[in-house]
């Protein structure tokens, strides 16, 4: 059952510790100090919406707080942000005006989406269809974009920027690749390194990509 609001005196973040939406929101918190209790999502295949803090869409990450519930990565990083004692220049998705940007953090989300229906597709027993091959084309596709422009984007980045949602969405969708075995990642040498430079920071490190047991 969801933590009643009154009872929610700690942030709780319900997600799994093998998901890129989740590892997103735990790594905002990480960054931005708030401390959260995490309530792993036992049954991926659980069509009761209680079992996602009361998300209708049957989606992860949700977080509780003393204010009301949060649906979805983006929503969860935002609340962290306002609920931190610290500053940082964070850059935010409507904070992307040059087209290279936007486009990246578009297809980046897109990928991760594509990737989630791919593997609850093997998941639930059922075989490659037409169009489930058409999404694994699309997100080769999407990579080889996001590869080949991983350079010109880093460099639009804001310079002063303490921390983007673009590059953690990015970092988080690299990783879960290679972690699920989706898409092969060793040929995309320009992620691999972005990648190898941003899972050195702390909550990277502490967000590991993780089966829950």
């Amino acid at each position: 059952m969801p933590v009643a609001r009154e009872d929610v005196t700690t942030p709780v973040i319900i997600g799994r510790s093998s998901s890129h939406f989740t590892r997103i929101a735990r790594m905002f918190a990480a960054e931005l100090r708030v401390d959260y209790s995490f309530r792993v999502l036992r049954d991926l295949l659980s069509s009761n919406p209680e079992d996602y803090g009361g998300n209708p869409a049957l989606r992860i990450p949700v977080m509780q707080t003393s204010r009301g519930v949060w649906f979805g990565a983006l929503n969860v990083c935002r609340e962290l942000r306002r609920m931190s004692s610290l500053t940082p220049r964070v850059v935010w998705p409507e904070d992307l005006e040059a087209p290279v940007l936007a486009n990246a953090q578009e297809l980046v989300l897109q990928a991760m989406s594509t990737e989630v229906t791919l593997i609850m597709s093997k998941l639930g027993g059922t075989g490659e269809s037409a169009h489930q091959s058409k999404m694994r084309t699309g997100l080769v596709s999407m990579m080889s974009w996001l590869e080949e422009n991983t350079t010109p984007v880093l460099a639009a980045l804001p310079p002063d920027r303490d921390l983007s949602f673009l590059e953690v969405t990015l970092f988080c969708l690299v990783k879960h690749l290679e972690f699920r075995e989706v898409l092969p990642t060793a040929s995309y040498e320009e992620l691999n390194a972005f990648c190898q430079r941003f899972e050195t920071r702390a909550s990277s490190q502490e967000t590991t990509f993780r089966f829950d047991t």
